[in-house]
């Protein structure tokens, strides 16, 4: 380093250097905070044909800037949650490098919980050190609106509470789409949430068979509810109103609370399109004996078969297939575990052979269409795990398949003046939606 100063100098004009002037000074400042300067002086006076150069070395004292480590202020960071986010790509994208905190979020019984109800769209806040210590960090816990605080104290102790949330807002969307292939295809185009358009087919579903009836530029409209924190769409709630046209034909409903008090989809007549009855209790699962005469598996002898059989893996949800009330939920000789409910008009259903009851299931409790009552299993008088199922109406078994049940209930002429009313808000928008999709084109 010595030489390489001594020769730049050499090379400067005699009359740079022999020039009167204060010392010429060539500084190499160092990265060091201690502040070491290196410099080469070079006499004013001197000889241009014999340079004389001697170097200089001065250590300066630490620069009176210098921040104080422990009077740091973090740095806050905000990030949303993506798909596959884990507790470690979130501690990645907000710069903490601190392992002592995520084994202790990891490890807790809170932080397990919280990480696996992590929400794509939700926000996340941390306060991070300059050197990747974390001084606070925000996680949101499901869909409760709380969040999971994990914090330092003042002896940097890490400690885990409960804080409230943001606060969320709930606002009114409208989408419309076009059928190009399927129905997640064209809502996806449209920005529809997956969990609306899954709605929307159940919605319809008793109407339209989504997997056979869908023609190509069959179009729909949709208004829901879609749940903003901060700012940003967090999650979508429910359908308001929903209008389908498939292969030319129109299909519309809209939410109401009927006089029950039970919130349906009803059509602009008033009909509901909620079936009276479910056929099959069951999601998933295959018919394994029918309604009618058989040869008893056990009993080794002819006799008349007063249900269904739905052959279903152990612990298969069972759901009532009506609104009803339940009328037993007990052991019951070859039954085993039953359930009974009674429905309006003097029907009623069973569900036998359960391995376990719903939680809440008694006598006397009302049940809606859909709820979980129990479980499949293989108790009392059976060969494997199995739903048996039974119709009753006025207490005579029929064939569940093939039995005519009623639908629900419509709407009075009183209570479709009030639905039209109330509704009129939200019908109004299909016309805005179609004008603007009509625009579109």
């Amino acid at each position: 380093m010595q030489a390489r100063k001594t020769r730049i100098l050499a090379e400067l004009p005699a009359q740079l250097l022999t020039r009167p002037r204060p010392w010429l000074l060539t500084l190499v400042v160092g990265t060091s905070l201690m502040g070491v300067v290196a410099a080469t002086a070079v006499a004013p006076d001197s000889d241009t044909a014999g340079v004389i150069v001697r170097p200089v070395i001065e250590t300066l004292p630490a620069p009176s800037i210098a921040i104080e480590t422990d009077n740091e202020l973090p740095f806050v960071y905000n990030e949303r949650i993506q798909p596959g986010d884990t507790l470690q790509s979130l501690f990645l994208r907000l710069g903490i490098e601190d392992d002592e905190a995520l084994a202790f979020l990891s490890g807790a019984d809170e932080g397990k919980q919280a990480i696996r109800q992590l929400r794509a769209g939700r926000s996340v806040m941390a306060m991070v050190r300059s050197d990747g210590q974390l001084v606070s960090f925000s996680l949101p816990v499901g869909n409760s609106g709380r969040n999971l605080l994990l914090e330092r104290d003042d002896k940097l102790a890490l400690q885990l509470r409960q804080s409230d949330g943001a606060a969320q807002s709930t606002l009114v969307e409208m989408r419309s789409g076009v059928i190009r292939s399927s129905l997640y295809g064209a809502t996806d185009e449209a920005g529809v949430p997956d969990s609306v358009a899954t709605q929307m087919a159940e919605i319809f579903g008793t109407e339209i068979d989504f997997h056979t009836d869908l023609r190509k530029d069959d179009r729909f409209n949709v208004v829901y509810e879609a749940i903003y924190e901060d700012g940003n769409a967090v999650r979508a709630g429910r359908i308001l109103a929903a209008e389908f046209i498939n292969d030319g034909k129109r299909h519309a409903v809209v939410l109401h609370r009927s006089p029950s008090g039970k919130e349906q989809y009803y059509t602009d007549d008033g009909r509901s399109l909620r079936q009276g009855f479910l056929r099959s209790p069951l999601e998933f699962s295959r018919i394994s004996s029918s309604f009618g005469r058989r040869l008893h598996p056990i009993k080794n002898n002819w006799r008349d078969h007063k249900g269904t059989d739905f052959a279903a893996p152990t612990g298969t949800p069972i759901k009532a297939s009506s609104d009803g009330v339940v009328d037993l939920a007990a052991v019951q000789n070859g039954y085993g575990n039953i359930v009974i409910l009674k429905h309006r008009g003097n029907i009623s259903t069973a569900y036998a052979h359960l391995n376990a009851f719903a939680k809440g299931i008694r006598k006397g409790q009302s049940v809606s269409q859909g709820d979980i009552i129990g479980y499949v299993g293989s108790t009392g008088w059976a060969t494997g795990p199995h739903l048996h199922y039974e119709v009753r109406i006025n207490n005579v078994a029929q064939n569940p398949m093939t039995v005519e049940l009623p639908m629900a209930d419509a709407l009075s002429p009183k209570e479709l003046i009030a639905f039209r009313r109330d509704t009129a808000d939200l019908r109004n928008r299909f016309a805005l939606l179609n004008y603007e999709l009509a625009s579109a084109d």
